[in-house]
């Protein structure tokens, strides 16, 4: 049912509003919690805000691209036309079947086979699959190079992006770095006070916390 699929693509697209939501705290937190209203120097805020914004529109960038990137499928010639694939479906002898699909392969720069020796065929998108590709069953096609589908960018990360993805995980492990590093000190010292804490202050301590756990585990993504 239409409303079903909608309820599947608004779900999907969960956790891309979870870092968007992120990534829009972060910045009142950094920029006016810690930057305006905590640091002790204006030279301090300008020095922050300098070296803040361009590392976000790096980050910014490369998660755009990663996210909306369009996939890439094989090219056409990989794709079998209607009635080569109705007649390879409906012969049951798999040496005839094999024929048929070696005969179709013969002049595509694909080396990778099945165990069987068969060429790698998708019975979803009717085609021969280029080495590297995979049917991604969350995109309902076939994507060239395909790592995996990764719901943080709902996309797939294949040859499209990549590149792009990459550069997010590199770009956000550094926007989080460069967070937990500079915001070290009013963390110390607003955690150390026994006096009352205040509102920015308190975003400050929660932004130290957030930074440095997506820090961890996005080091040992992106070291992988």
């Amino acid at each position: 049912p239409r409303v079903c699929m909608l309820l599947c693509r608004a779900v999907k697209w969960g956790p891309v509003v979870f870092i968007a939501a992120i990534i829009g705290w972060s910045y009142y937190a950094y920029v006016v919690a810690m930057s305006i209203s905590s640091a002790e120097t204006v030279i301090e805020t300008i020095v922050f805000l300098l070296l803040y914004h361009p590392i976000l529109v790096l980050f910014l960038w490369s998660y755009y691209q990663a996210v909306y990137t369009k996939v890439l499928s094989p090219p056409r010639e990989f794709f079998l036309s209607q009635s080569e694939w109705q007649r390879l479906e409906a012969e049951t002898n798999q040496n005839i079947q094999k024929e048929q699909l070696d005969n179709f392969a013969r002049k595509l720069p694909i080396q990778n086979r099945t165990g069987t020796g068969f060429p790698r065929y998708c019975e979803v998108c009717k085609c021969v699959k280029p080495d590297r590709c995979h049917h991604c069953s969350v995109c309902s096609l076939c994507v060239l190079k395909m790592d995996h589908h990764c719901p943080w960018v709902n996309n797939c990360v294949g040859f499209h992006n990549y590149k792009y993805f990459v550069l997010f995980l590199g770009y956000s492990l550094l926007y989080c770095l460069y967070i937990a590093l500079s915001s070290l000190k009013y963390f110390i010292t607003f955690w150390s006070s026994d006096g009352h804490r205040n509102g920015p202050q308190y975003h400050v301590l929660f932004l130290f916390f957030v930074s440095v756990m997506f820090g961890v585990s996005l080091v040992t993504l992106f070291g992988y």
